[in-house]
């Protein structure tokens, strides 16, 4: 099902034909995000997405690229994380080459024209601003910050204002030429794959021509955060809310470690779904949030393991108690059996609906291509997955769950740090 292809100018070109589907999805990805940038370009990566979409030499208007990507009938956008950006179309896999030559003409043609710079600033600093007025958005941001103190991973993937307003053209363009080489991009189609639009899409984008002078820029390596002080494992962020806005958390895993598996198993078990422990004690059992979930963000070198709630804020200290008790549990408990069954047909039952569809088959290959270099399938994760036992997953908790290492940040009417430092 998977193939690669590497063509003339590098570019890394992958397949995977699906049976049972009238659509497709290509996806362009670029092994770049925020912490590859410095300081002083902190939020290009994203300011880029976006420009991507502003105009190209053959359709110099942004409504001429938005036009001609709804003509498609598709569903397109892009996105931009950490370590990595990518440029999608869904469509019907009869508009595979139409899709394909129109994120081609984005990524490698778009005028970046200095009106539609200026304006773009715009519109980025108020995405900025939507994200900065929603607590249980930056809780997320003020937890890495937290974490990765001094590093690119602890900054905010849309930068600052005061960083959006000072760039140029000219270093931003510098940016986008050192990253978005026919070397570096990773083209990933999935679904129904027409063999005569695949002809055209090879030739396009082995004719993009590979950069002139292209090096291979690496990431600054972050070291996994260890036993800290107390007060600098604490953020208050104060704000008048109904609420209060948690995330708790823990260095995890990286991106393909051995043990990621098990991981995935620990941290359904933990919060992953409706069932799981942390959402029926502390909203089902106690009453205590409506929203509470955990999650992992794996990087290249380093990893977060995170619980997430929107909490009452008269009850906060009590549900932080509950958090920790419920992750303590599963450090000096096995799992039961029924449970670690119950888990695992969730954890696949989920995989499978996914690969029902292109887009998770593109997304999942491309991060594995651009980040790893491998080629794992949905399939042998869950053969790895169902071997997991209770055992590795109780090792695993004892290994992460380390509470001299856990960082808490809090977004709420709170001024007093005596009250939550105590948890540390």
């Amino acid at each position: 099902m998977f193939h690669k292809e590497i063509l003339r100018n590098k570019t890394q070109l992958i397949t995977i034909p699906l049976r049972g589907t009238v659509a497709m999805t290509i996806l362009v990805m670029y092994p770049v995000g925020s912490r590859y940038e410095t300081p002083d370009m902190n939020g290009a990566s994203h300011f880029i997405e976006h420009l991507m979409f502003k105009g190209t030499a053959l359709r110099p208007r942004p409504i001429d690229v938005s036009r001609a990507l709804d003509s498609l009938g598709a569903e397109y956008n892009a996105f931009t994380g950490k370590d990595y950006t990518g440029y999608y179309v869904k469509a019907s896999g009869e508009k595979l080459a139409g899709a394909a030559e129109l994120l081609h003409d984005m990524l490698y043609h778009s005028l970046f024209a200095p009106e539609e710079l200026e304006r773009e600033k715009g519109v980025v600093i108020e995405e900025i601003n939507m994200y900065k007025d929603n607590p249980s958005s930056m809780v997320e941001e003020y937890f890495e910050e937290l974490l990765f103190p001094h590093h690119p991973l602890g900054k905010y993937i849309g930068g600052t204002e005061e960083v959006i307003r000072k760039m140029t053209r000219d270093k931003i363009i510098a940016y986008r030429d050192r990253f978005y080489a026919p070397q570096n991009a990773v083209v990933v189609i999935a679904g129904n794959i027409q063999k005569n639009a695949l002809k055209k899409v090879k030739k396009m984008f082995a004719d993009s021509g590979p950069a002139k002078k292209f090096i291979k820029i690496g990431y600054k390596k972050c070291p996994v955060p260890g036993a800290r002080p107390a007060k600098n494992r604490l953020v208050i962020k104060w704000k008048e809310t109904d609420q209060a806005h948690l995330e708790l958390g823990f260095p995890g895993l990286k991106l393909g470690d051995a043990h990621n598996p098990a991981l995935t198993i620990l941290n359904a078990i933990a919060g992953g779904s409706m069932s799981s422990r942390l959402f029926d004690v502390v909203r089902e059992q106690k009453g205590l949030a409506y929203m509470i979930n955990s999650g992992t963000s794996p990087y290249q070198d380093v990893g977060t393991f995170t619980v997430s709630a929107g909490l009452n804020k008269t009850r906060t200290e009590e549900a932080i108690k509950a958090i920790k008790e419920e992750l303590a549990r599963l450090i000096v408990e096995p799992v039961k059996a029924d449970e670690m069954a119950r888990t695992k047909d969730y954890v696949i039952g989920k995989t499978i609906l996914q690969m029902e569809e292109s887009s998770f088959w593109a997304g999942w290959y491309a991060k594995q291509v651009a980040l790893l270099n491998a080629h794992e399938s949905p399939e042998e994760k869950m053969k790895k997955v169902k071997k997991v036992t209770a055992g590795d997953v109780q090792r695993l908790a004892k290994r992460i769950f380390d509470f001299s290492a856990m960082h808490i940040a809090l977004v709420g009417p709170y001024k007093e740090r005596a009250r939550f430092l105590k948890f540390l």
